[in-house]
């Protein structure tokens, strides 16, 4: 039997653990370096100051719409949802707007909502502009919305000029009107 019992010898376990500093340190140095030089994820959605991305679709009255057809003038891209109360506080904003500033046009897209829910409130809200649905998410994602209301103002040769996440208040949208040329 050994003199040392159980326990391995005092070198052995000096080893032990001179190994197990050395493999978290590799292992930590690894992390770091995979981290910072590793791939990134791509630069996807939208900034101030770049062109709009595109939106194409179906309005909810089976219209075609293109943002690309209202290059030229001043726009406001509106995700919106019926069930979203911050929304049903903003129409009246787009809608006096629209009577205040006629060059200036409305888009909205139907964020995470039914067509037949989204036509509902658009029409109870007395909406005239077109709205695309977005069933996929897709035009949500090209600009990077994670919840309604979110607005870009686009200028008339298709720049983002501002972006509002949340609410627009009164004076928020006529400052942002005016920064397209509303």
């Amino acid at each position: 039997m050994s003199h040392y019992g159980s326990r391995p010898p005092p070198l052995r376990q000096s080893r032990l653990v001179r190994f197990l500093i050395r493999l978290v340190l590799v292992v930590g140095i690894a992390a770091i370096v995979v981290f910072v030089l590793g791939p990134k994820p791509s630069p996807t959605g939208i900034r101030v100051g770049e062109q709009a991305p595109p939106l194409v679709g179906t309005s909810l009255d089976g219209r075609p719409v293109s943002l690309a057809d209202l290059r030229g003038r001043p726009v406001i891209v509106n995700f919106w949802a019926s069930w979203c109360v911050p929304c049903q506080a903003e129409f009246p904003l787009f809608k006096e707007a629209e009577a205040r500033h006629p060059g200036l046009r409305v888009l909205g897209v139907v964020f995470q909502d039914s067509a037949s829910s989204a036509q509902a409130f658009a029409a109870g809200q007395g909406a005239d502009w077109p709205s695309i649905p977005d069933p996929d998410g897709s035009l949500a994602k090209a600009y990077q919305v994670a919840a309604p209301p979110q607005s870009y103002f686009i200028d008339p040769n298709g720049v983002v000029r501002s972006r509002q996440i949340g609410q627009l208040t009164s004076d928020d949208f006529e400052r942002q009107v005016a920064a397209i040329g509303g």
